[in-house]
């Protein structure tokens, strides 16, 4: 059985975090680019993360997660059963980081200040726009030896670490706060009620079936939607099986 994990946000703050973890992943993937129109999807994904961070603030909802989440493992670190030292290096891990965020008055802003990325960025927001006679200046980068590339590459990304590392740590904690448990959806159906600060719902299914769920609700209950991909036009459409899954509140 092929096991897919779909993770739906209940507020616009883990919905922005989770679009700058996929941002984040998919960038990975293109870093390790070898030919010279991978690079172009490198760029691509790198000016759609710099444009996420800039339109968002950050670095409040940074600093209030994570002074939230020291208040919790300080409380932790009193139960008798808990291991001191693991938690101690988390601890020590999170502060610094919290530290770094709170003297860093503007999230990535030296990868603003990167001359090449500068010069390129406006055009790749127009479709085709990332064309030798459009952008000279990029295809002869494009022609460089690939370690001087990819030293490039490695300090362009070492400008958004910080908001990468910050989204890693709390994802982390918030996925850690809720468990899977079975449940089944009777007529492909599914409801629940919001607890106290569920902020994420994560649902595991069989996924060689064609069945996916969809999510809606407000902040008291949400339900959850099993629904049909059609294999042939990718069209979507209702069922009324009863389908087993697992969920997780977080």
């Amino acid at each position: 059985m092929t096991v897919a994990l779909y993770e739906f946000p209940l507020c616009e703050k883990v919905r922005n975090y989770l679009r700058l973890e996929q941002l984040f992943l998919q960038l990975d993937g293109a870093a390790s680019a070898e030919s010279e129109y991978q690079y172009l999807y490198f760029f691509e994904v790198l000016f759609d993360l710099i444009d996420l961070i800039e339109r968002l603030d950050l670095r409040s909802d940074f600093v209030r997660d994570f002074d939230l989440q020291e208040k919790n493992l300080v409380h932790w670190s009193q139960h008798p059963d808990i291991d001191s030292t693991a938690l101690e290096q988390v601890l020590t891990t999170l502060r610094a980081l919290n530290a770094e965020i709170k003297s860093n008055k503007k999230m990535g802003a030296g990868v603003r200040e990167e001359k090449l990325l500068n010069n390129i960025r406006q055009r790749f927001a127009i479709p085709g726009g990332a064309t030798s006679f459009d952008l000279p200046n990029l295809f002869c980068w494009l022609k460089q030896p690939i370690d001087v590339k990819n030293a490039n590459v490695k300090v362009w990304r070492a400008h958004l670490s910080l908001v990468e590392n910050a989204v890693q740590m709390l994802m982390s904690f918030l996925r850690e706060r809720g468990r899977f448990t079975p449940a089944m959806a009777t007529n492909a159906f599914y409801q629940g009620n919001v607890e106290d600060k569920t902020e994420l719902i994560r649902v595991k299914c069989d996924n060689t079936q064609g069945f996916y769920p969809v999510l809606s609700g407000n902040k008291y209950r949400y339900g959850i939607k099993f629904m049909a991909l059609d294999q042939q036009d990718g069209s979507s459409e209702a069922i009324t099986d009863d389908i087993p899954f697992e969920i997780a509140s977080c």
